[in-house]
């Protein structure tokens, strides 16, 4: 009961790595506030008699609904001790030379935007508070190319930048701010963006949890469960001396070129010691 009296807010609650991270919260005595736009998915979580978990309806586009979440969880339990700023989605998929703008504006609003002003609207609620603890979820596409579309990279690293320099803003307060960055993790992510039909997104859901299992050097499928554990450590008091840096939870997917982990897959140096061999045996 790591979190028994405290007041924690998630963002993105109803699936995936926000609904895990509720679950979890809430097990462990928190009062959660899950919040998300979609009241079903929170419903559902709220019947399942986890914890004290309270729906508050917010689109993180909105400045004004984001504050409204905030000073709604600080009012009625008398301040916020936790906030998981997680809300997101793919955004815009269209690369640099063909992005519009509104696409990139809405991509920056809903991934960068919603996370500054998540931690803008709670600050005044967690002053004062022992062991307040901001969490955002960046990614590995903050890292570099190739994981993500662009908007989103660039979006996520603006997260995982964000985090370290309101981790200086706020150390005056005793707050900390840290980053996760998940890696490949089995949510709906991938296919809420594909326009097919639902039984299609299903299907397509089931390849991609295949495909991941083989995608880092750890053989299984990142899951919400890895996310919500990491959250749930910088946010505890064991993680009192960390701020203003980042947890990699991505099975080492970042760790290097398939053939750094693979037995199968040759790398650089197989690869050169091969061309060696051949260049010998050409000149013998």
């Amino acid at each position: 009961m790591r979190f028994s009296g405290k007041t924690v807010v998630i963002t993105g609650a109803a699936s995936g790595i926000g609904a895990e991270t509720a679950r979890l919260f809430a097990r462990e005595g928190a009062v959660v506030y899950a919040a998300d736009i979609d009241e079903a998915g929170v419903q559902a979580l709220r019947d399942e008699g986890v914890g004290d978990i309270r729906f508050q309806h917010c689109d993180v586009c909105s400045t004004e609904a984001i504050k409204a979440l905030m000073d709604r969880a600080g009012q009625e339990t008398g301040g916020i001790d936790v906030v998981f700023n997680n809300a997101g989605a793919g955004g815009a998929r269209a690369k640099i030379h063909e992005i519009e703008p509104d696409e990139w504006d809405r991509t920056m609003d809903l991934l960068l935007r919603s996370v500054a002003f998540g931690i803008r609207y709670a600050v005044p609620h967690m002053q004062g508070r022992p062991g307040a603890a901001i969490v955002n979820t960046a990614s590995v596409a903050a890292t570099g190319s190739g994981f993500s579309p662009t908007a989103y990279a660039v979006a996520k690293a603006g997260v995982l930048h964000l985090s370290k320099v309101a981790a200086a803003d706020l150390a005056q307060f005793g707050i900390r701010v840290n980053a996760i960055l998940p890696g490949f993790i089995n949510t709906n992510i991938f296919t809420t963006a594909l326009e097919v039909p639902d039984e299609t997104k299903h299907i397509a859901k089931s390849m991609i949890a295949q495909m991941s299992a083989n995608a880092q050097p750890v053989s299984r499928g990142g899951q919400p469960r890895d996310i919500a554990e990491a959250c749930a450590f910088l946010a505890s008091e064991a993680a009192s001396f960390v701020t203003g840096t980042s947890l990699l939870v991505d099975g080492g997917l970042t760790i290097g070129q398939r053939g750094s982990w693979d037995p199968e897959t040759p790398g650089m140096l197989e690869a050169l010691s091969a061309m060696e061999a051949q260049a010998t045996g050409t000149a013998a």
